[in-house]
């Protein structure tokens, strides 16, 4: 018997297993369905491009997007150890500030504003170039500069002031709007995921241990409380009780750990009788509130070899690999899309609206268009979308997909502010400094014009960001899941910490959110006092 339970070795699992057992009188034990981080091409930058089509992922999908014509997206969700930071382009960027205040002031969560959780992200980071009010240079989390950027990144940015939107050379600080290159989680060239940077180093911690390749089937519930899991260890294999001393901890994520509670008995009474799952407590807002960023993308063919698609040839993929090894330089050390920004698609909104990722190739993820001479990408992203969707299960059988239903553009105001952010991309992309790296548009191609075109071609073409939240949320409603200190309502014993119980998708990537989460909820499970929240002049607030 162990005093706490993890279930999912993600972003945030990660860090409470290092966190919650620092106390060696604590016991700890960890649960990843997925495999060690093992195979090579994890800890190489540009080794993101394979993960979207497959290493490592449970190969999920989305049910059909009746918004969107009926289109199923691929839905990558990581299976291994350290979760999405081991499969992601390793973009380090953490939201905007008013995110978190509406967190605090709108959702009614008191703890969770940015001045509160700003101490968290600067606590997990260890920052190669900053040492400030906003970063910190002291943690596990490795963060640094981008150290192989081509000319055609410099003139992106020259591009984006022809349109008068400024440099910003961090977006993690004073503002977040403008173009620049990202930090992104690497350290000594290499991918700086959750597990390489908070568990390698106390993998020799006697009381904490860590189980890969352990599929969790429920969560165990007796007389209102949580007292384990039931897990089988291999495919097969008879179930097994596990108990937890103290607490049961959900991080599989905000896919993982809605179908956990549900296959547990614990959701929208209705729907698990639906697929035979006897209800243990009713929670219907289990699942409920899915929200991710949906991508659309130009592409566009280089009038010379300015990006790394030539890299694709055989020889050429040699001489990378071996200047990686030797140096490491060159494209392996590139996470692909380390360069973008932020801006307005809404000039009314308070804050940006529209993320930019500059992709140094074409057909870089699974499913979009690679060209056969060299190209360069670039996404766009709106950050805010009032659509809502769900997570709910197909069966009673822990081992099937569930039902991934993002609901994308079910409100019409995200099509349209989707629509314009990519004419803001296409704008970018037609601008001066481009012209001598930009033979001409590819996709979506010249001819589509009017929104309904573009809707068209966003049907056809448009992708995940990958950064689903909500699904647990926290919250004091009758739809709310965890409460601000992240026990599950109607539970003991029982709490949810990762990008589940996030009430609102914050404005960015999510993986430095999500650890965030971890580095905060692990202070709150032990009772810790919270860290001191930031105080800043009017002139150094974050915007």
């Amino acid at each position: 018997m162990t005093d706490f339970i993890i279930v999912g070795g993600g972003p945030a699992g990660c860090v409470l297993a290092n966190r919650l057992s620092e106390d060696p009188a604590i016991s700890v034990l960890l649960l990843e369905a997925g495999g060690g981080d093992w195979h090579p091409l994890i800890h190489m930058p540009a080794g993101f491009a394979k993960m979207t089509k497959g290493i490592a992922s449970w190969g999920w999908s989305t049910v059909p997007q009746k918004h969107m014509k009926d289109r199923v997206f691929r839905y990558t969700q990581a299976k291994v150890i350290g979760g999405g930071s081991s499969i992601n382009a390793q973009i380090y960027t953490r939201g905007n500030a008013r995110d978190y205040d509406a967190w605090e002031k709108e959702e009614g969560l008191p703890g969770w504003g940015y001045r509160d959780v700003l101490p968290y992200f600067k606590r997990a980071e260890n920052n190669e170039r900053y040492a400030n009010d906003f970063h910190g240079d002291q943690g596990p989390l490795g963060v640094s500069n981008p150290i192989a950027p081509l000319p055609i990144c410099e003139a992106y940015f020259r591009a984006g002031q022809e349109m008068g939107i400024p440099f910003n050379p961090d977006f993690n600080g004073a503002r977040q709007e403008g173009v620049g290159y990202y930090q992104l989680t690497q350290r000594n060239a290499r991918r700086s995921s959750a597990s390489v940077a908070y568990l390698k180093p106390i993998r020799d911690r006697k009381n904490l241990a860590v189980r890969t390749g352990i599929m969790v089937t429920r969560v165990v519930v007796e007389k209102g409380r949580a007292t384990g899991v039931e897990i089988v260890a291999k495919p097969g294999g008879q179930p097994e009780i596990l108990r937890a001393n103290r607490e049961v901890i959900v991080s599989s994520g905000a896919i993982g750990s809605p179908k956990l509670l549900m296959l547990s008995g614990i959701g929208p009474a209705d729907h698990l009788k639906s697929v035979g799952i006897e209800p243990v407590h009713d929670l219907p807002g289990v699942g409920a509130n899915l929200q991710d960023h949906l991508d659309l993308f130009v592409i566009a063919e280089c009038s010379g070899d300015f990006t790394y698609d030539n890299y694709a040839k055989l020889h050429r993929s040699a001489w990378a690999g071996l200047q990686y090894l030797l140096f490491r330089k060159g494209p392996v050390a590139s996470s692909l899309f380390e360069t973008g920004g932020f801006w307005y698609a809404d000039r009314t909104a308070a804050q940006p609206d529209i993320q930019f990722h500059l992709g140094l190739g074409s057909g870089i993820e699974a499913g979009v268009e690679k060209l056969k001479n060299p190209g360069v990408t670039l996404n766009s992203a709106f950050l805010r979308p009032r659509s809502r969707g769900s997570v709910r299960l197909s069966s009673s059988d822990p081992a099937v997909a569930p039902l991934i239903d993002p609901n994308y553009w079910a409100d019409p105001y995200d099509r349209e502010i989707s629509i314009k952010g990519l004419r803001i991309a296409r704008d970018i992309m037609r601008q001066s400094a481009l012209k001598p790296f930009v033979e001409r548009e590819v996709l979506p191609g010249p001819s589509l014009k009017t929104d309904d075109e573009l809707f068209d071609y966003a049907c056809r073409s448009a992708k995940t960001d990958h950064h689903p939240v909500g699904t647990c949320r926290m919250g004091h409603d009758a739809m709310a899941v965890v409460t601000p200190d992240l026990k599950l309502r109607g539970i003991e014993g029982l709490r949810v910490c990762d990008a589940s119980i996030m009430p609102r998708v914050p404005s960015s990537n999510t993986n430095a959110p999500t650890i965030m989460v971890g580095e905060k909820g692990s202070d709150i499970i032990l009772g810790r006092e919270p860290l001191p929240p930031v105080v800043f002049s009017q002139s150094r607030s974050a915007a």
